[in-house]
């Protein structure tokens, strides 16, 4: 049975990917993976991106239109149709995704760690503070998938979105966060790939040299899309652009699950 892994790392722009994650462009330079541009969807915003990422569909329908709006999705998406498939969900994420897809308000002491199959996102470790170490973040999905073997993980790390803000994109802070995250990821797509994942790699959003984000400007909205498979082939730069509504319907395909109506987009693969 497929399974899949989602890495959303927060405010991953597309430049700074290509130039600094070293393991992953081996990867697609060999052809052992796939790699899109994505021209992210608007608002340029964290929560209103991880509802699109999860639903396919844009802000103005989903509703979740500004990091403010606090509510659980009222959308098919992700987490719940696999739940309802009775296949395993898990997520090291931060606490918005426990807001966006378990329950509200989110309780620093009740949600930080969740075991309940009855919830969306079953097996849930989630932070509150932008600067949790992605390094640890990073150790908490590879347990989860050694302790759950989930059938879809979202790993969620905040450390590009930090540094960003707080240093600016054009700042050594900001770029070698992303050398960073590869060092980090690297043994994991080797253990992962082992295991019959396939491993998607992406963004929610860009960011500005002034630390900003929100608006249309490219530099807020340019991301990167890598897609590994585990049979190890892909297209390499396919120099091709993609969006974020095609990431849902792509990854409930791999999973074999039904992509509902409202998900219009096609899938990648």
């Amino acid at each position: 049975m497929s399974k899949v892994i989602l890495v959303l790392s927060d405010a991953l722009r597309y430049d700074a990917a290509v130039s600094g994650m070293g393991y992953l462009g081996h990867l697609v330079e060999t052809k052992q993976a796939s790699l899109y541009k994505i021209i992210g969807e608007l608002p340029s915003m964290s929560r209103p991106m991880y509802e699109t990422i999860h639903t396919g569909l844009p802000a103005s329908v989903h509703g979740i239109v500004a990091n403010w709006v606090v509510r659980c999705s009222n959308q098919p998406n992700i987490f719940q149709i696999a739940r309802d498939a009775s296949r395993v969900t898990a997520a090291a994420a931060y606490y918005w995704f426990s807001e966006l897809y378990n329950r509200v308000p989110y309780d620093r002491i009740e949600d930080r760690e969740v075991d309940d199959p009855s919830l969306p996102i079953q097996h849930g470790r989630f932070y509150t503070e932008d600067v949790y170490p992605d390094v640890e973040l990073f150790a908490t999905a590879a347990m989860l998938v050694r302790r759950f073997q989930p059938d879809y993980l979202l790993l969620h790390p905040m450390g590009m979105d930090y540094a960003g803000e707080t240093f600016g994109a054009d700042s050594a802070e900001y770029r070698n966060q992303a050398v960073k995250q590869d060092m980090w990821l690297a043994p994991l797509l080797v253990e992962w790939l082992g295991l019959g994942y396939t491993i998607l790699v992406t963004g929610d959003h860009g960011i500005n040299k002034d630390g900003a984000h929100g608006g249309p400007a490219l530099d807020q909205r340019e991301v990167p899309l890598y897609i590994l498979c585990p049979d190890g082939v892909g297209y390499g730069n396919t120099n091709q652009v993609a969006s974020h509504l095609q990431i849902a319907p792509t990854i409930l395909k791999v999973l074999n699950l039904p992509i509902p109506e409202t998900m219009k987009h096609p899938s990648l693969l």
